[in-house]
């Protein structure tokens, strides 16, 4: 009996030291579950529940300003008045070679006119063109014959008289001269030869020399390619240049331009119109090219005309916004 009450006392010992164990594993378990974790030197593992966090947003760049388109209708209100009130015809045409957001404008710049001697522009392109490429030189003689002559600036032409190429290129270009321009038209091959040139170089709808027509648009577009290199480049200008600057007919684009401005140019002048062809250098936002063509009043008048219109121009470039 006694060996009976002692086990049964073993066992009911063990049974609640193995409670007190469990009970001891339960609490620590709850424990470890709400602790922070230990800091053992190594990173925590991630935990795979999806966090709270809302993902960061990149901004969308701002777009960009739109360009507000120039127009040139302040320029055509001027230029109606001044038509209007001189009671001429007029065409205009304005090519923007630098600045920001370049214009072309015209006024009728398709509208017909007598060419006068305007022809001489494409005329004096071609000479510096050749001179440039070597294929002719200055010191070249060229002589006159009676077929040749037109009244003019200069009255020293008889048969057999010979005079070389840059003294021509001069006359024609500073005095206008029409006599020395024929000379040079007849060492070109003549008209045909030199329209097909003024075709090549934008000058489409004229019919220089015979019968000797053009537009203000030609005219424009026959400097915009020179400007750009099309007609010799850089050689070529340097020769051109100086010859179409401070001419005997300066009351026109140059009187109508702003101080510092260089104005290369060619004038024509026949009864009632008065014509000018302009390349204008260092203007108030770069340069440009402008043509007025006028039928009207002629004379001081006309001449005027031309330079109030170049003066709008000048306003109106002086006007533009730099970017």
């Amino acid at each position: 009996m006694i060996r009976r009450g002692i086990l049964a006392g073993l066992a009911a010992g063990l049974l609640i030291a193995a409670a007190g164990y469990v009970t001891e594993v339960q609490a620590a378990s709850r424990v470890a579950r709400f602790a922070p974790a230990a800091r053992t030197g190594a990173a925590a593992a991630p935990s795979s529940e999806p966090t709270s966090a809302a993902p960061a947003t990149i901004p969308s760049p701002a777009p960009a300003p739109t360009p507000v388109p120039r127009s040139g209708d302040s320029l055509q209100a001027v230029v109606d008045a001044l038509a209007g009130s001189s009671g001429a015809r007029v065409a205009v045409a304005l090519v923007e070679l630098g600045g920001a957001r370049p214009l072309s404008w015209s006024y009728d710049g398709e509208r017909r006119f007598t060419a006068a001697s305007t022809y001489k522009l494409p005329l004096l392109m071609e000479e510096a063109q050749r001179l440039a490429s070597g294929s002719v030189r200055p010191t070249d003689q060229l002589c006159y014959t009676d077929v040749e002559w037109e009244d003019g600036w200069y009255g020293d032409y008889a048969d057999g008289a010979c005079f070389s190429r840059q003294e021509l290129a001069r006359r024609a270009a500073q005095q206008s001269d029409n006599t020395a321009a024929h000379i040079l038209v007849d060492a070109f091959g003549g008209g045909p030869a030199l329209n097909a040139y003024a075709r090549a170089h934008g000058a489409t709808g004229s019919q220089f020399y015979d019968p000797n027509t053009t537009t203000a648009g030609d005219l424009a577009r026959l400097w915009v390619d020179e400007a750009r290199g099309g007609a010799g480049g850089p050689a070529a200008q340097q020769w051109l240049y100086p010859l179409l600057t401070h001419t005997s007919f300066e009351a026109g684009i140059p009187a109508g331009a702003g101080p510092g401005a260089t104005v290369v140019h060619k004038v024509g002048m026949l009864d009632g119109e008065v014509n000018d062809a302009a390349l204008v250098l260092g203007g108030p936002q770069g340069d440009y090219v402008l043509v007025v063509l006028t039928d009207g009043p002629g004379g001081d008048a006309g001449w005027r005309l031309v330079a109030s219109v170049s003066s709008a121009v000048w306003q109106f470039e002086s006007a533009r916004p730099p970017v």
